[in-house]
């Protein structure tokens, strides 16, 4: 049967649906104690004293941790700025907590309930540090620093007074010039906003000690061999002496790409010598894991009136947070995605990250893309606006084209199809090339609108599947309104990251294959990575994909996969895996039984920015998405209804098209809850969103009544069978074609998100005052 484009049942289908797949927190080991991490809860203090002595009297209290039982008392994905424990008896940065979810001290007991109880009973003295709030007010003269002490820190010499923890320039072209060409200049200040991830399954895992010395960590994560390095390091130990097991995954999103449960569970065990288990509660889960980066975007964008963009120049500065997560790999992301696909040739930006008392920015579905796009398409929008010209047509006379060179200075990588997406997209919506070549589009006129009558307090209508209701009021004045947003987003670790991924195949048969084994670790956190393993090794093999057995659970089944992260596990486990096999042919022609073969993919290297041009070749390869947005939005409430949606995606080549347009319609909707309703609020550095019942996110009922997913195929050239990948691309327009949308139905911009009623309300009562004026 054919193998890549069938759209196959997942390897994980039946067991996922009738309950079957064991969760970590599904997991009991033999004589198992309960952890319990006690958080520091409040942002910014320094540690007097710790007193344990009532909680390790506390019945069935097996021991309690503090900083000073942690070999070496760092951490973190990029640069080891976090303690494992704050405390004293460790490093003078330990001292210092900086986060309300700081962990303090591990609690082991007998049981969950009596690990608990313990907790409370752990006694911290705390001489309380200014609270800062405010990346801005974080980099002003004066301002604390968060970070004074020293840690390794691979961007050069970092300044540990101030609380900037890397800043970026990209320049190219000579800025002030282009603008001295513009005919038109537009200038915003734009806001994103924090977003927490809403994975169904909380941080959960367990923890043993082996006979044979090892240390196995079962829990949750996205790349098993960077959280086995990340404990190896805590503990002192070589990472041979630690295995890291990854249970069935109930979600990710980019936000088990950092620590959070892992160290803690390894040091229990082997401090206690007890196989130990933990389950945080929803609220530890928001309160106590990283969400997507707070920025502030300045942006002047300047054209001529035949509709060529000359110049832009941008200022964006994001929270950091207070620990540096991957914030800094973040920040290299949204530099470029600021300037959007367009051919721009004088641009200058400076982007930055900076340190608060704020809950840390990590990694999150589209990785600094969301917020740099949403201000390059908002302003592609206004330009277009201001010049008379369809935004379609402004696009294509600046998109990306094959052979350009970027900002960059380096060239664009093969298989530039942005263009393609666009058009696709568009004449989806029904925008068309008149005679001359010009995209317009057919009906592009905001449609006012009213609701049928009905009595007071009663059902009015049911309007694409959900019931609208007026209290007293007997019509709704609504307005509908079309936008357009494009994107690109890298594929693979950017920027000079190493780059690879470890695969092997193993035949067996007597004459003929009968079956192939792929072992290959790369994490499946929802979005059927392992069956695309299969799929492609079956490709290759010319086997049936019911032959292929998928082995990808632990440290021990072969080297790093990488992450699952940055749209790369399809391309670079399918290279991998598509190496092995071919290996592993070879290897069966030469009369080997079984026939094994390993295969590690390098993909081309990347190059850091340089500091103080961005010069770099900073991507592997892109991938491009183009959606329309047609919203109804109520002028009485500011409640914005997203009608329609069509998204265009370049995939390269859909493995599984199923599973390819459920990507695509998953991350619609968690893009709809960033852009409409998600709203993490912090306050004086705590959370105030500590449940789901308060971070408000979308349900069936609140998605788009019709998504029109569009699957191009055109191959990648560097990727396996021509594969690109694709899950972060979906959410990346979707914010500013929604806000575009909300113009062509109001004539309204509204340059902060997210759009909640609340927000639009406010933004219709001052135009209709201004209008009045």
């Amino acid at each position: 049967m054919r193998a890549v484009g069938s759209s196959i049942p997942r390897l994980d289908a039946v067991e996922k649906v009738t309950g079957v797949a064991v969760y970590a927190g599904d997991i009991d080991l033999p004589g198992q104690a309960w952890l319990k991490i006690v958080f520091a809860g409040v942002p910014h203090a320094r540690i007097q004293a710790i007193d344990v002595s009532a909680a390790r009297a506390m019945p069935g209290v097996v021991a309690v941790l503090t900083a000073a039982d942690v070999p070496v008392n760092e951490y973190g994905l990029i640069m080891p700025d976090q303690p494992v424990l704050c405390g004293l008896g460790s490093t003078p940065h330990a001292a210092t907590v900086r986060w309300e979810a700081d962990h303090v001290a591990l609690v082991v007991a007998e049981s969950q309930a009596e690990a608990e109880a313990a907790a409370k009973a752990v006694a911290i003295d705390y001489t309380t540090l200014p609270v800062i709030t405010d990346p801005l007010a974080a980099m002003a003269p004066g301002a604390p620093p968060l970070h004074p002490y020293a840690f390794r820190y691979p961007y050069g010499e970092r300044d540990p007074q101030s609380n900037v923890l890397l800043e970026y320039i990209l320049s190219n072209g000579d800025v002030d010039a282009g603008f001295a060409q513009a005919d038109v200049v537009v200038e915003h200040i734009y806001h994103t906003h924090a977003q927490e991830h809403a994975y169904l399954q909380p941080e959960a895992g367990v923890a043993w000690v082996r006979p044979d010395g090892c240390i196995e960590v079962t829990c949750p994560g996205q790349w098993m061999h960077e959280e086995r390095a990340q404990i190896a390091h805590a503990l002192g130990l070589p990472d041979a002496q630690i295995v890291v097991r990854h249970a069935t995954v109930g979600g990710a999103f980019g936000g088990r790409e950092d620590i959070s449960i892992q160290i803690a569970l390894a040091l229990a065990t082997w401090k206690t010598g007890r196989p130990v288990k933990t389950i945080w509660s929803r609220a530890e889960s928001i309160v106590g894991h990283h969400k997507r980066h707070p920025y502030i975007i300045q942006a002047k964008w300047g054209a001529t009136r035949d509709g060529k963009i000359v110049a832009a120049q941008m200022d964006l500065t994001s929270d950091c947070g207070a620990y540096a997560y991957t914030s800094t790999k973040v920040l290299g992301n949204s530099l470029m995605a600021a300037l959007g696909p367009y051919q721009i040739p004088n641009v200058h930006v400076v982007a930055r990250t900076v340190y608060t008392n704020n809950t840390p920015g990590g990694a999150f579905r589209g990785f600094g893309g969301p917020q740099g796009h949403f201000a390059a398409e908002l302003q592609v929008n206004k330009l277009a606006e201001a010049l008379g010209l369809d935004p379609v047509e402004l696009r294509m006379r600046n998109l990306w084209q094959e052979g350009m060179t970027l900002p960059t200075k380096s060239p664009l990588p093969p298989g530039c199809t942005v263009t393609e997406v666009v058009a696709a997209a568009a004449e989806r919506a029904g925008w068309r090339r008149n005679d001359a070549g010009v995209w317009r589009r057919v009906e592009q006129a905001p449609q006012l609108a009213s609701a049928p009558e009905a009595a007071p307090g009663q059902n009015i209508a049911q309007q694409n599947g959900r019931a609208l209701t007026s209290l007293d009021a007997t019509r709704r004045r609504t307005a509908r309104g079309v936008g357009l947003a494009c994107c690109f987003k890298n594929v693979g670790f950017s920027l000079g990251f190493p780059e690879h991924c470890s695969a092997w195949v193993e035949l067996h048969g007597q004459e003929q294959i009968e079956r192939a084994v792929v072992g290959c670790v790369g994490a499946e956190v929802g979005q059927g990575a392992h069956t695309l393993f299969q799929l492609v090794a079956a490709e290759v093999l010319h086997l049936d994909p019911a032959r292929v057995e998928v082995r990808a659970d632990s440290t021990e089944v072969t080297g790093s996969s990488g992450s699952t992260s940055a749209s790369r596990m399809s391309f670079m486990a399918g290279n991998a895996i598509q190496g092995a096999a071919e290996r592993a042919l070879r290897e069966w022609q030469n009369e080997e039984r079984p026939a094994r073969a390993e295969f590690i993919f390098h993909p081309r290297p990347t190059t850091a920015y340089h500091r103080e041009t961005g010069a770099s070749d900073p991507n592997i390869t892109y991938g491009y998405c183009a959606q329309v947005a047609e919203v109804e939005v109520d002028l009485d409430t500011g409640h914005v209804q997203v009608l329609r949606l069509i998204s265009a995606n370049d995939v390269g080549r859909a493995v599984n098209p199923q599973q390819v347009e459920g990507q695509i319609e998953g991350a619609i909707a968690q893009a709809m809850g960033w852009t409409l309703m998600e709203k993490y609020v912090q306050r004086d550095g705590r959370a105030m969103s500590q449940h789901l019942s308060t971070y408000l996110i979308p349900s069936v009922l609140d998605a788009p009544a019709v998504v029109e997913s569009i699957i191009l195929e055109i191959p990648d050239p560097q990727g396996p069978l021509g594969v690109r990948g694709m899950a972060e691309m979906p959410f990346i327009p979707t914010a500013p074609a929604i806000a575009a949308a909300i113009h062509n139905a109001t004539g309204l911009w509204i340059d902060e998100l997210p759009f909640t009623p609340e927000r639009v309300w406010q933004a219709l009562a001052a135009g209709s005052s201004q209008q009045a004026a």
